[in-house]
């Protein structure tokens, strides 16, 4: 295991059979809407890994994501504060995805982020649009 580095992103998990919890960091610049994307995933069911910051560390060959302890089980609810929220412990991390305000392509080139010289899957949205929740979801469905 390499030691865990702090990565400014918010991280959320989702429970798929057979595969356990697989997470994906969201990164972006300050109110791109991470937390606002983590919060609407953890409301279809996902659990919330870490928000704000997130450890990053690599272990076999895998990639692995946990909060800091002093913010482990609580987000940023813009306009509301800080509130609890259905959390996870560590997590392989298996898709990275970066918000932008700017227009998306329609048929994108693959892409990839490294973390702890790991390379994860990369994925380009809009973190407000409406679909968004389900292009994260879609992006990490087993085929």
């Amino acid at each position: 295991m390499t030691d865990a580095a702090p990565v400014h992103a918010t991280a959320a998990a989702h429970w798929t059979p057979g595969a356990g919890w697989r997470a994906v960091v969201i990164s972006g610049p300050s109110g791109a809407g991470k937390s606002d994307l983590a919060l609407r995933l953890i409301g279809r069911g996902w659990r919330l890994v870490a928000d704000d910051y997130v450890h990053v560390f690599a272990s076999g060959g895998a990639l692995y994501a946990t909060a800091p302890a002093a913010i482990a089980g609580r987000i940023e609810a813009r306009g509301l504060g800080i509130v609890g929220a259905a959390s996870t412990g560590v997590v392989r991390l298996v898709l990275a995805v970066e918000l932008t305000a700017a227009a998306t392509d329609r048929l994108p080139e693959p892409g990839t982020r490294s973390f702890a010289g790991r390379s994860l899957p990369l994925l380009r949205l809009n973190g407000f649009e409406p679909s968004a929740v389900e292009k994260v979801a879609a992006a990490i469905a087993p085929l």
